[in-house]
């Protein structure tokens, strides 16, 4: 038995090793490109970390903080899923204070522009931030709970690294670097918070994981997958910047964290085809790894 346990273990650092190789020369084949990754296999202690404490612009992923700042802060009473609010297009610079409007034409979702002046539900703002990235819910909800709590928030679920200093397109705070960040790891730590439960109540995790699996933007991590695998997941683009960050269900199977964060590459087309592609790598490990486990069992017994 001791020696099949050995031959076990053996194999799956072998097949560890074959991942990274196999992700490292796909990354490879996209000049200029740098890649964090973090898998976790939520069912056994499988995991693969590349680059995964680097730090890069979180670009639209760090909505899944705030979404879990949110939830927690409406348990507390703060205010309710329910409650209305006032829709502005003006928001206060990181740097000085100075107002500064968002651009409808950079924003994924148009539909809250045309609401402008009118009290819209915080859980229909939440939704849409998620969803469809809208920025201009990301703000409000922002300036609601307070970035400073977000990343206070974070630190108590155990991601070390990131940082939420601000709502998105503040140019100024941009132009002086004070930009919101993560990493690899991190983004794995708060998603794996979620689907165990212990971001926020467990009814609230639920809800959570409902709106991620609703995600509208669907060319990234899913596009590797077979068809009809649940994905719950947020992407995040910014010039030259592509990450998807999602938690895996494959089918019969328990779920695995993903995270792919990729800069270096100007082409959106070809960052997401990158990030598809270690995608399917992870999938194909993940189903032989627990084809290994399984008959391994099956010899122990």
């Amino acid at each position: 038995m001791m020696i099949l346990v050995a031959a076990g273990l053996l194999l799956a650092a072998q097949s560890q090793d074959s991942l990274l190789q196999k992700i490292e020369t796909r990354v490879a084949r996209d000049s200029g490109a740098y890649v964090g990754v973090a898998y976790v296999d939520l069912a056994s202690s499988d995991t693969l970390f590349m680059n995964a404490d680097s730090s890069f612009h979180a670009a639209s992923t760090m909505k899944v903080p705030v979404m879990i700042e949110l939830f927690r802060r409406a348990n507390t009473g703060s205010f309710r899923m329910d409650q209305g609010l006032m829709m502005v297009n003006q928001f206060a610079s990181l740097v000085d204070g100075s107002p500064y409007t968002l651009d409808i034409g950079s924003d994924s979702d148009s539909t809250l522009y045309h609401r402008i002046g009118e009290r819209v539900r915080v859980d229909s703002l939440l939704r849409l931030m998620i969803t469809r990235s809208s920025n201009l819910a990301t703000n409000t909800l922002i300036t609601l709970v307070g970035a400073d709590a977000v990343t206070k928030t974070m630190r108590e679920l155990g991601a070390k690294r990131i940082q939420v200093l601000r709502g998105v397109e503040d140019g100024k705070a941009f132009q002086q670097g004070l930009n919101n960040t993560t990493t690899a790891r991190d983004l794995a730590i708060i998603l794996r918070a979620i689907e165990e439960g212990r971001a926020a109540s467990a009814d609230a995790t639920r809800q959570m994981l409902s709106i991620l699996s609703a995600q509208e933007f669907n060319e990234k991590i899913p596009a590797g997958l077979p068809p009809g695998t649940r994905v719950a997941h947020k992407t995040g683009d910014i010039t030259a910047v592509s990450h998807d960050a999602a938690i895996v269900y494959p089918p019969g199977g328990k779920p695995y964290v993903l995270v792919v964060l990729t800069k270096g590459i100007a082409d959106g087309a070809k960052s997401a085809k990158l990030i598809a592609d270690i995608s399917s790598i992870v999938y194909s490990h993940n189903v032989a790894a627990h084809m290994m486990h399984a008959a391994t069992r099956s010899s122990n017994e």
